[in-house]
């Protein structure tokens, strides 16, 4: 049976919105914003900078010794906390008198993909699962619902390349902000400042991807930072490859082992569509267990005569890496990618898909291969660039000419 006729009958297609939580808290119980490692206790003394702006959820009453708090601040109280002076007594396992100090939360930045998760619509977390994103996509894209939980405090630090960070939507504090208006009437309350700092601003539409064929993530003008922060928190270099001539996808900060695939759409192409087709009845197939595949609409500037800019030109790019180790590296790839391809040849206009275009690196060895029309471009770009020298070159043949005949 052609397993393309499968499709309807397998999982339901999942929901379009992407959701991405934020990860670090600076909740007053968290262990880990504190330089000790851990909550303070009654007898300790709480020190929190004077010049470090910070909000702080407390889920829990506390006893304490003292407690210095900054100059601009806010603590925000769940129903049941607060703080009492430490009345002397016995406190089992608190007996060390130590300063706590709350840690330095400013070096948290946006453009941290570290920093992110992706949640179901549910908002469980995803699945460790097959589906990965390219690393400019870890962090929220244009049309993405951001969260932060509930009863958690934070502060991002938001320094972009572009004036204005564009997302669908807001959660926090158990509260969903989705429009232009409700955002900005909590950018005007007290906590934002306490929240989000630095260059950039967060702007709400309320408005998802209009395009069925996707949209691109939008996060390309902050990719240096993307990479910077990933880099950073790897030791500031990308491991090495296990295979020769390593691919270079989109959006991703490393070159990876596997397979990339290329593909020009029409206006009948529905992304959703397509991702839940190759998840349900290739990447589900046992013999692609350790594939992981990425999927997404990506622009790519094109070039004339590789030197002037042309465009910038819309394409699916799908990412293939596996788990094979050795000369098989990227070998369980390279076979999806092919099966891919032959779907793409067989079923390519009824999908919407004009051309695919696949690269391949594997442990053993590395290939290219292209739909013939796909060729056919390349090929005209190389004509008329070979037309255009040509022309230059008259051009200043006949101009020297002149010269020379004045």
């Amino acid at each position: 049976t052609d397993w393309v006729t499968l499709v309807s009958l397998l999982l339901p297609a999942a929901a379009t919105a992407v959701y991405k939580q934020w990860i670090p808290n600076t909740n007053f119980e968290t262990g880990s914003n504190w330089d000790k490692g851990r909550v303070p206790c009654a007898s300790d003394v709480v020190h929190f900078e004077k010049n470090k702006v910070v909000s702080v959820f407390v889920r829990s009453p506390h006893a304490l010794t003292d407690m210095y708090l900054p100059l601009n601040g806010e603590l925000v109280l769940a129903s049941g906390a607060g703080f009492t002076a430490f009345d002397g007594s016995w406190d089992p396992g608190c007996d060390s008198g130590a300063t706590v100090r709350f840690a330095d939360v400013e070096h948290h930045a946006w453009f941290d993909p570290t920093l992110w998760q992706a949640v179901s619509p549910g908002r469980e977390l995803e699945p460790g699962g097959r589906i990965f994103s390219v690393d400019e996509e870890r962090v929220p894209c244009h049309y993405d619902d951001v969260i932060f939980q509930p009863e958690t405090s934070f502060r991002v630090n938001v320094d972009s390349s572009r004036r204005v960070i564009h997302l669908r939507s807001i959660s926090l504090m158990g509260q969903e902000l989705s429009s232009p208006e409700a955002w900005a009437s909590y950018l005007r309350g007290p906590s934002a400042p306490l929240q989000f700092h630095g260059n950039g601003t967060l702007q709400v539409t309320g408005t998802s991807c209009p395009d069925k064929s996707g949209c691109a993530c939008g996060n390309t003008p902050d990719g240096h930072r993307i990479c910077t922060a990933l880099l950073g928190a790897s030791g500031r270099q990308c491991p090495v490859p296990a295979c020769r001539s390593p691919l270079q996808p989109l959006g991703h900060c490393c070159r990876v082992c596997g397979a990339t695939i290329s593909l020009d759409f029409t206006p009948d192409f529905d992304l959703q569509k397509y991702r839940d087709r190759l998840v349900q009845a290739l990447l589900s197939q046992p013999k692609y267990a350790g594939v992981r595949m990425a999927i997404s609409k990506v622009h790519k500037a094109r070039t004339f005569l590789g030197v002037i800019p042309r465009s910038s030109t819309p394409f699916i790019q799908i990412v293939l890496i596996d788990d094979e180790v050795g000369a098989q590296t990227g070998t369980a790839a390279e076979q999806m990618a092919a099966d891919i391809m032959e779907d793409i040849a067989q079923h390519g206009e009824a999908l919407g898909i004009s051309s695919g275009e696949m690269e391949v690196a594997t442990g053993s060895t590395f290939s290219g291969q292209a739909e013939s029309h796909a060729l056919s471009r390349i090929t005209v770009e190389i004509v008329l660039g070979l037309l255009f020298g040509l022309l230059l070159l008259g051009g200043i043949l006949f101009l020297y000419r002149k010269a020379n005949l004045r």
